[in-house]
């Protein structure tokens, strides 16, 4: 009896471990995890680099701050950012996250031509085209402790890669075969994306608004409904990433886009050397 008595709780104990385990798991990623069903496997995850790797002293202090600015863009630097978004919002992971816009090597991919500017960049200028443009708010100073870590925590992620290194297109090639239509957009959205962005798109605890005053403004790139449906393919709905066909992802991005947000005043002025993008929302001046 005894032996039976130890063999049942043997069983209990194991089965209680799986489901601690199992709940671990699942408890993971950039959303609580009360937002995801406990049957549903998490996201996959690009690789990762533990805390251990962070340098000590002055140089880790940097890359952590500047983890932590990009983390809680809004509440860190208040007077520079006019939307309820952070960097992470897009750069899932912490910017690990192979498909969702990855900020692994992209300190090596600067200096960089850019079209929308027509110049060559450096990584201060493309950190600040995402203050203004993605977070609708203000640049930050070239020369500030709030850059200095920013740039020491994109350089970090970026370690191991050799300068000029291509980044990895997503590019998906059926979308340029397909037509977007706003309409079935709108029952794409009502099915999969209200519970965690809300009913019009204003955004909740879990996920950030996709337009209205808050969202990004017109001159983001996801304001572009092409360049928005290469981040939903691959990694939304959060909790069920790639179960949208292309032609869902693309109608809900186009739907999206066509949503009333902020206005971006330099907007006339991208692209001055032609080329613009036909999903770009808005037309430029040309200068030549």
């Amino acid at each position: 009896m005894n032996e039976q008595r130890d063999g049942t709780r043997v069983k209990r104990l194991r089965v209680r471990l799986l489901m601690i385990a199992f709940a671990m798991a699942c408890g993971r990623g950039d959303a609580p995890a009360a937002a995801r069903p406990a049957s549903v496997t998490p996201p996959p995850r690009a690789r990762t680099a533990p805390d251990t790797v962070i340098p000590a002293g002055a140089m880790g202090a940097a890359v952590r701050r500047g983890r932590a600015l990009l983390a809680a863009t809004r509440d860190s630097l208040p007077s520079h950012v006019g939307s309820s978004l952070r960097c992470f919002s897009c750069h899932l992971d912490e910017g690990r996250r192979e498909s969702a816009l990855p900020l692994i090597g992209s300190y090596a991919h600067y200096p960089q031509y850019r079209a929308r500017g027509a110049r060559v960049d450096l990584i201060e200028d493309r950190v600040n085209d995402c203050f203004v443009r993605s977070l609708n708010g203000r640049a930050i100073a070239f020369d500030g402790n709030d850059m200095r870590d920013i740039v020491a925590y994109l350089a970090w992620m970026s370690r191991g890669v050799t300068a000029g290194d291509s980044a990895r297109s997503h590019e998906v090639p059926s979308f340029t075969t397909l037509d977007a239509d706003t309409a079935r957009g709108a029952r794409v959205f009502t099915e999969s994306c209200v519970r965690c962005h809300g009913a019009s798109g204003q955004g909740t605890v879990v996920a950030p608004p996709l337009w209205g005053p808050k969202s990004f403004n017109i001159g983001a790139g996801m304001a572009r409904y092409r360049t928005a449906a290469l981040f939903i393919v691959d990694n939304m709905p959060f909790d069920k990433p790639g179960s949208l066909t292309p032609q869902q992802a693309l109608d809900v991005a186009r739907y999206i886009d066509s949503r009333p947000r902020p206005d971006f005043p330099g907007k006339a002025h991208d692209w001055p050397g032609g080329g613009r993008p036909p999903d770009v929302p808005y037309t430029s001046i040309r200068t030549y």
